[in-house]
């Protein structure tokens, strides 16, 4: 963090990133100062309406962050910043986005949390748009120029007014990362009605009843903690007495509302790979997912996207995977995911970074924040969904591809081939091309055995 005194000082000369919090009401002149280097302004947390007309002379501003300010309506000026490319306006009180407003290089658009009841027909003109966050608004259609935005990979429509979905959405060549749930997209009561007597199933428990420890996770939709119970339910005394507690961090959150994420999590029921829920947490002002423990020896397989990166996963410099860890942990995404399409439930969010695996390859992957009941949906809407999320695994196949241990030897090389063109079908453009998730699931299969037939063949005979 840093402050008005250090800038008006002349200490932060030549800085790429500037954060201030505080309290502002007017934007501070003094940040020209830093035209020639700022890159990165977080202006966030501040009572800013306003922007100056001069904004364009920060000629470098790649990055704009006014997250919890007070904005009705997004500032003209955005348009002449010759650089910026992401945006955030979450939590204002947004009710209008102008034409012309967003600058043609908007590659990253964050306005969830807002009040917005329509999005302007120019949204076509932003071909860069790759990332959009727009949970949490009153939206109830989307212009149809955003057909053309055919680099979208990643969007929140949750927690809206839609009452239907354009077809040209679920067929954008590079959608990876959809969640819609949250809004009024079918009248049938019986739907509600279910999910309201599934979460009702699920045992309610106090914070009372909890002991936290240390923060072990975060998300978008909330901070998960280690914990131990203080009062154990009768009906959970089967269940180990340490525990991890996901509490949401509010009433909606980027991937949309907490409530839907306990309910997709109970009809996602139970597989080997997926984290178990065993209670929901409910009490003034908090609400939460108390979860089985993941065992300390799993780690997270991935690292969150970065800026640079935008929807795709970072990694640690460390990260080396062997083929054969490589296919078990995309065997069990597959299974896992087959497991939750045959469910009616998408997950929205496949990536490394909510998975966890261990040194035996073993995964075990939850959050279902961004997950969306597919019953919602029209038959072909749903079979799209499920295409989708396959050119999601296929991203992932492709990110551990990369951190694959080099020089496969000659055993390896027949089915690493394999594998890139299973990825390639998965990134297929056209959605009808693409394998099915029980389809994926048989290749892995294949391949794993493949590469255990040819090791066994290619290994060196003992001396005797």
């Amino acid at each position: 963090m840093h402050s008005i005194e250090q800038l008006a000082l002349g200490q932060l000369q030549g800085i790429k990133r500037l954060q201030l919090a505080e309290g502002l009401t007017q934007f501070p002149q003094e940040i020209f100062s830093l035209a020639n280097s700022l890159e990165v302004l977080d202006l966030s947390d501040n009572k800013l309406s306003e922007l100056p007309d001069n904004l364009s002379d920060l000629h470098q501003l790649k990055i704009l962050f006014l997250t919890n300010n007070c904005f009705e309506s997004v500032p003209l000026v955005l348009a002449q910043c010759p650089k910026l490319e992401m945006i955030s306006f979450k939590s204002n009180n947004l009710k209008h986005l102008p034409e012309n407003a967003l600058p043609v290089n908007t590659r990253w658009l964050i306005l969830t949390d807002n009040n917005l009841v329509s999005l302007p027909e120019d949204m076509g003109r932003l071909l860069r748009l790759q990332k959009l966050a727009l949970a949490g608004n009153k939206l109830t259609c989307l212009p149809e120029s955003m057909a053309k935005c055919r680099n979208l990979e990643l969007a929140r429509l949750s927690a809206n007014g839609f009452k239907s979905l354009p077809d040209w959405l679920f067929q954008l060549p590079r959608l990876s990362w959809l969640a819609v749930d949250g809004c009024p997209l079918t009248p049938q009561q019986d739907l509600a009605e279910k999910a309201r007597k599934d979460v009702g199933s699920m045992p309610c428990v106090s914070l009372d009843d909890i002991e936290l420890k240390e923060v072990i996770g975060q998300g978008a939709s909330g901070v998960i903690y280690r914990a131990k119970w203080l009062n154990q339910p009768l009906e959970l005394m089967a269940t180990p007495a340490d525990i991890a507690v996901k509490i949401f961090k509010g009433e909606v959150t980027s991937d949309g509302y907490p409530k839907d994420e306990l309910a997709n999590c109970l009809q996602a029921g139970q597989h080997s790979n997926l984290i178990k829920v065993i209670a929901q947490l409910k009490q003034a002002g908090e609400s939460g997912l108390v979860m089985e423990l993941i065992p300390s020896h799993y780690q997270n397989l991935g690292l969150p996207p970065s800026m640079d990166t935008c929807t795709r996963d970072t990694f640690s410099d460390e990260s080396q995977f062997e083929l054969q860890t490589i296919l078990l942990t995309l065997k069990q995404m597959a299974s896992g995911l087959t497991h939750l399409h045959q469910n009616q439930i998408s997950h929205g969010d496949i990536y490394a970074h909510n998975t966890m695996y261990s040194a035996n390859a073993e995964i075990l992957f939850g959050d279902f924040g961004a997950a969306t009941n597919l019953r919602q949906l029209p038959l072909l809407q749903r079979e799209a969904m499920e295409a989708i999320e396959v050119r999601a695994l296929g991203c992932l196949i492709e990110d551990l591809l990369e951190h694959c241990l080099q020089r496969p030897t000659d055993a390896e090389q027949t089915v690493l081939a394999e594998l890139l063109q299973l990825k390639l079908a998965c990134l297929q453009p056209n959605l009808g091309f693409r394998p099915r998730f029980k389809e994926v699931d048989a290749q892995l299969l294949k391949l794993l055995k493949l590469l255990e037939i040819e090791i066994c063949q290619n290994a060196e005979p003992l001396n005797m």
